[in-house]
């Protein structure tokens, strides 16, 4: 089977979901939350009340007072409750327990941390230093081993097209849900992009050795021969994830569910860029290069 004569429309149906992901992102941007922010988080247990799920913002609003201005709630479990807002004291913080006593029956601290706004920057340029910093060693490091800049070129290229994808979810989800991005985000991030060229260079990998042995062989035979070698492999390995991933959404808890839900995006994304991305941008690369020496020398 030729998968790599359709590689045109691989591209197409990527940006079928990146332009409207970008859009949203454009439009929405990302919800973040006081890890970037800044801002207090106190975590609760309501010991003796039955009623803790219909808390909602507004009713836990009521109840803290004004000095505490909620930005959100979230119900980790049955009995714990998790409110994030503007930046308060500890001071503030015990006036705001003292309130939670009265308003609605006997409640525990479980945690409380509150994050300044210069931390919260700082965070977010360290996260894109790492990441400018990540995507420069990847493209080194493939160029040194496999000799031709184009496979670094498009192994960074696939991983941005799954993050990018990964990004613009959240962007929808943050319209629609409220979702935030935390720290959890940015790990989960990183860790797509390591998915996402790890799967990548096992087909280069082969693209590599099969060149090396059939060097009379179009290029694009080669990659095509790569992609239907490797092809169920790279499934199989990731149904394993994507399972396991699936069942963290539906059954983990409160804290860590977006976490594995952009886990289980960037799976799915980086099981289909490393096959109709990055093997497709191979060939697009000598397409190009072809096409800039006829015209030189017109």
């Amino acid at each position: 089977m030729n998968f790599m004569r359709f590689r045109y429309l691989y591209f197409v149906f990527s940006l079928c979901f990146l332009l409207p992901g970008f859009m949203c992102l454009a439009l929405f941007g990302l919800k973040p939350s006081i890890d970037f922010t800044g801002g207090s988080m106190l975590e609760i247990k309501i010991e003796k009340n039955t009623q803790q799920n219909s808390l909602s913002q507004s009713d836990l609003q009521k109840v803290v007072g004004p000095s505490y201005e909620l930005v959100s709630v979230q119900h980790n479990a049955s009995d714990q409750v998790t409110l994030r807002g503007k930046p308060i004291t500890n001071e503030q913080k015990n006036t705001i327990m003292a309130n939670l006593q009265k308003g609605i029956g006997q409640v525990k601290e479980l945690q409380f941390q509150t994050v300044g706004p210069l931390l919260g920057r700082e965070l977010l340029q360290k996260t894109l230093v790492a990441g400018a910093v990540v995507v420069m060693i990847i493209i080194l490091y493939i160029w040194n081993q496999f000799h031709d800049l184009k496979y670094g070129v498009a192994a960074v290229l696939a991983m941005c097209h799954d993050a990018g994808i990964v990004i613009s979810v959240f962007a929808v989800l943050g319209k629609i849900w409220n979702v935030e991005v935390d720290v959890l985000f940015v790990t989960a991030l990183l860790t797509i992009l390591s998915f996402s060229v790890h799967d990548t260079i096992i087909v280069f990998d082969r693209v590599r050795e099969t060149v090396k042995k059939h060097s009379n062989v179009p290029f694009v035979d080669i990659v095509n021969s790569a992609v239907l070698q490797t092809l169920g492999r790279s499934i199989n390995n990731s149904m394993t994830i994507i399972i396991m991933l699936s069942t963290l959404v539906l059954l983990g808890g409160e804290t860590i569910r977006w976490f594995a839900v952009a886990l289980l995006v960037g799976a799915i994304t980086g099981t289909y860029s490393s096959t109709f991305t990055a093997a497709p941008l191979l060939l697009l690369w000598d397409d190009v290069r072809a096409w800039l020496k006829k015209r030189n020398r017109k």
